[in-house]
């Protein structure tokens, strides 16, 4: 699925297709599992798929992305051989990374994106032969960009007081998220005043801390039933930080519209998802 219409409200979400995220423009915050990004144009994203992300965007500037969702089962059918390239490592091996392009590197993206854009949709075999070629050098293209600038995902994001704050207060959260959480835990372990961090982090996610915690908790319940659809709903909501399961069914089905046992449903009727 390709997606470059303006953006409008902005929310938690995951899915189990991988995704390649382009940020042309506009002033956002990129939350992805236990990191928050600054973007600029250029930033490339790869995601692998169920992590919880989310943008936080100034709408008083123009914002413009390109996001590509695409199952990686069908991906693969494209690289079997001669193709003896396996362009899907740095979504396996990264997980989810960022890189900032320039130059020659970034022409060619928004070049591959913008033909890929301009084809999706259309129905006639010749259109969609383009597509799936382009599609192709898109993920080869990727792939070298994250193969020969690797040794930069392990750089040190150049950060002021605030975002360090924001980061440490995600990581906490990303570590922890299955404990019985207050904010005078999260006070007493960051040291960081818990009326502090409650604006901080909503001014630069634009969610409260407990609604990051829920969000979090849902989706790793969602995994965990992907995983093993036959695990029992009480298990599952105590693993993922819950101590009543009436709290966890109450909250899960205003996350995710649906109660726990009806989620499990729908995975024994559907084909599982891929999440390797």
């Amino acid at each position: 699925m390709f997606n470059r219409s303006p953006y409008r409200n902005h929310q938690f979400h995951a899915h189990p297709e991988y995704e390649i995220y382009y940020f042309h423009g506009g002033d956002c915050h990129y939350l992805i599992g236990g990191h928050v990004f600054r973007l600029a144009p250029g930033d490339l994203i790869i995601m692998h798929g169920m992590t919880l992300h989310a943008p936080k965007v100034d709408h008083r500037l123009p914002y413009e992305r390109t996001i590509v969702h695409f199952d990686p089962t069908f991906a693969a059918e494209l690289i079997r051989p001669p193709f003896t390239l396996n362009v899907l490592a740095p979504f396996r091996e990264l997980g989810n990374a960022r890189l900032r392009l320039h130059g020659e590197e970034k022409t060619q993206i928004e070049s591959l994106l913008g033909e890929l854009c301009t084809l999706f949709g259309r129905e006639d075999e010749l259109a969609c032969n383009r597509f799936l070629l382009l599609f192709m050098q898109l993920l080869h293209t990727v792939y070298e960009c994250f193969a020969v600038r690797q040794p930069q995902l392990h750089q040190p994001e150049p950060a002021g007081p605030r975002e360090q704050n924001v980061q440490r207060i995600v990581s906490f959260l990303e570590q922890r998220y299955m404990e019985d959480l207050h904010l005078d835990t999260l006070e007493r372990e960051l040291h960081l005043n818990k009326y502090y961090m409650t604006r901080l982090f909503r001014e630069a996610t634009g969610f409260t801390i407990f609604e990051y915690l829920y969000e979090r908790r849902i989706n790793q319940a969602k995994i965990l039933f992907l995983l093993d659809p036959d695990r029992p709903v009480t298990e599952v909501g105590y693993e993922v930080g819950f101590k009543h399961p009436s709290h966890f069914t109450r909250t899960f089905k205003r996350i995710a519209g649906v109660t726990p046992e009806a989620f499990k449903r729908s995975l024994r009727r559907a084909p599982p998802h891929p999440l390797s």
